[in-house]
């Protein structure tokens, strides 16, 4: 059996830093018309009638594999996925995004590459790359890392912070490309220390797929079928399902519980860890196990609403709210057998 926390990643911990580096924090939301509270997938900043949102993330060890495949065009898409994705959870519109690229050692055929995957991935975002950093740190930076700061803007009557979720609302979700950006430390234990595989090898459960390709495989950018919904339908909640699995959901209105008994089939590229030696509870707990976003709304929306996204992406039901005061999801895994997160 393997755990995220025996590939050096400890996700309790991690909560507990982030607690107390915020607690140093607070005090400096008095200096401006602050709306989400931190811990929400993107901040707001109230500007008038109109509100500013704003995300940070970066790509983590999936650099790493992209190393071993050496093959650095489509972690840019990464980059910019993962911040543009967060910057939806609360209704906004992406706009711009910066970048920061701290590298070892400047190497310019590495840079255009990955300069054309942010580029490819702000194409899909409709969002502007206007500037960015780069930084040379040899002794503190092996090979690269690549983050990216966005903004996107929404008018304050039509933020969603999921505050306004209810019993009997539907979780509808948007499939993921595949392991996206999260959890890669745990898969590349698994696939390259565990099972002893190398990147080009054949995926356990997809022979005519290479290990390195599946876990490279883009995450999946959201805005268009998203932002083309929130002006069709009245949306409750927005969830980016990225690291810590459906956790995620919890990150909305506190105090709710999630069903979940209808969620896809996960891509092989699960299914391999799984059969590996991942827990089934870990998978769930860590990876978006083929769901990439979640939207929760009325059920007399959920018609249109799986009209307008499947147009862009594969999507379903996968389940509704509970209002019991527990904050829990419990959820169908894919053996059949119930888990509760």
């Amino acid at each position: 059996m393997v755990t995220y926390s025996e590939s050096g990643v400890d996700i309790d911990l991690e909560e507990v830093t982030v607690a107390a580096m915020v607690s140093k924090l607070k005090s400096t939301l008095k200096f401006q018309d602050i709306i989400t509270e931190t811990g929400h997938f993107a901040a707001l900043l109230k500007l008038g009638d109109k509100a500013l949102a704003m995300s940070t993330d970066g790509v983590g060890s999936k650099i790493l594999v992209a190393e071993l495949m050496d093959k650095y065009d489509t972690v840019g898409i990464d980059c910019v996925a993962m911040v543009v994705n967060d910057l939806l959870c609360v209704g906004a519109e992406p706009l711009a995004l910066v970048d920061y690229l701290a590298v070892e050692k400047p190497d310019p055929e590495i840079a255009a590459q990955l300069g054309k995957g942010l580029a490819e991935g702000a194409t899909q975002a409709n969002t502007a790359i206007i500037g960015g950093e780069t930084a040379s740190l040899p002794g503190i930076v092996h090979n690269f890392d690549l983050a990216g700061t966005g903004i996107g803007l929404v008018d304050v009557d039509r933020i969603i912070t999921g505050e306004f979720i209810q019993e009997g609302h539907v979780v509808i979700g948007i499939g993921s490309s595949g392991i996206h950006s999260n959890g890669l430390s745990l898969a590349r234990k698994v696939f390259f220390e565990e099972a002893g595989l190398k990147a080009k090898d054949p995926l356990p459960q997809d022979p005519d797929t290479k290990v390195g390709e599946a876990l490279l495989e883009p995450t999946r950018i959201y805005v268009k079928p998203i932002i083309e919904l929130l002006k069709e339908i009245k949306v409750y909640g927005l969830a980016h399902i990225t690291g810590g699995g459906f956790n995620n959901l919890k990150r909305l209105k506190k105090g709710l519980s999630y069903h979940l008994d209808n969620l896809p089939q996960p891509q092989p590229v699960f299914q391999s860890m799984y059969s590996l030696g991942v827990p089934l509870e870990e998978m769930y707990r860590v990876f978006n196990m083929g769901v990439g976003f979640a939207v929760i709304l009325a059920p007399e929306d959920v018609s249109k609403a799986l009209q307008i996204i499947n147009k862009h992406h594969p999507v379903q039901e996968i389940g509704r709210v509970l209002d019991d005061g527990q904050g829990q999801v419990k959820l169908k895994t894919m053996e059949g057998t119930w888990i509760e997160l």
